[in-house]
């Protein structure tokens, strides 16, 4: 008996021991990954929600693209006097067409303005795209496709450039909570890096 657990203990002792950063390793993937689908089922329970916010009541909302019927509905619900559209003229596009309809039967104007979440907002246009958001008339609904990227970018301008909001404060609308995802290696961070331009342009990087 003697022998047989010397034997085992031998065993043992000789087998290839399993390396110690493996394990670690394995479970930070699982857990990233386990995140990654919570933040993905999260994103997509908010765009089918429609992603609407009341940012500042009775000035200004965000959502992603809403269809015609909701869309007239959140205009009378807020008393919305402009319609923001970031996703730019699309004439002939049943979401579009029906944005259009929208607008016009329940009293609001709407405005186009083309922008892309993966490439930066240059100079002229940021400034285009503030100017569109200081004049407008309020209340103010603002949205893109997936109401997180371009529309958090033009939230955050909005709330510190026209509502006069703390920096740290507004830039929560450019943020994982609206579904934006800010890092450096993602196409969307086009988006805080337009931030971060106009923010050295008003002096608001020291």
């Amino acid at each position: 008996m003697d022998n047989i657990d010397k034997t085992h203990s031998a065993a043992a002792a000789n087998a290839p021991k399993r390396s110690s950063w493996r394990v670690p390793v394995r479970r930070a993937f699982v857990t990233i990954a386990a995140l990654a689908l919570l933040f993905g089922a999260y994103v997509g329970l908010l765009i089918l929600s429609g992603n609407f916010h009341e940012v500042l009541p009775g000035q200004f909302y965000r959502s992603a693209q809403l269809s015609g019927e909701r869309l007239g509905a959140e205009i009378d619900r807020y008393g919305i006097k402009t319609v923001i559209n970031l996703r730019g003229e699309n004439p002939g596009k049943d979401w579009y067409d029906d944005e259009i309809a929208a607008t016009a039967a329940h009293g609001a104007r709407h405005v186009d303005f083309g922008m892309s979440a993966r490439k930066d907002l240059t100079a002229e246009r940021t400034q285009e795209l503030l100017s569109i958001l200081k004049t407008a008339e309020q209340p103010i609904l603002v949205h893109c496709m997936s109401g997180a990227d371009r529309t958090g970018l033009a939230s955050v301008i909005f709330l510190q450039q026209v509502a006069g909001v703390d920096e740290e404060e507004a830039e929560w609308q450019l943020s994982p909570l609206y579904g934006h995802i800010n890092l450096p290696f993602l196409a969307a961070y086009a988006m805080d890096d337009s931030w971060e331009a106009l923010e050295k342009v008003i002096g608001l990087d020291s």
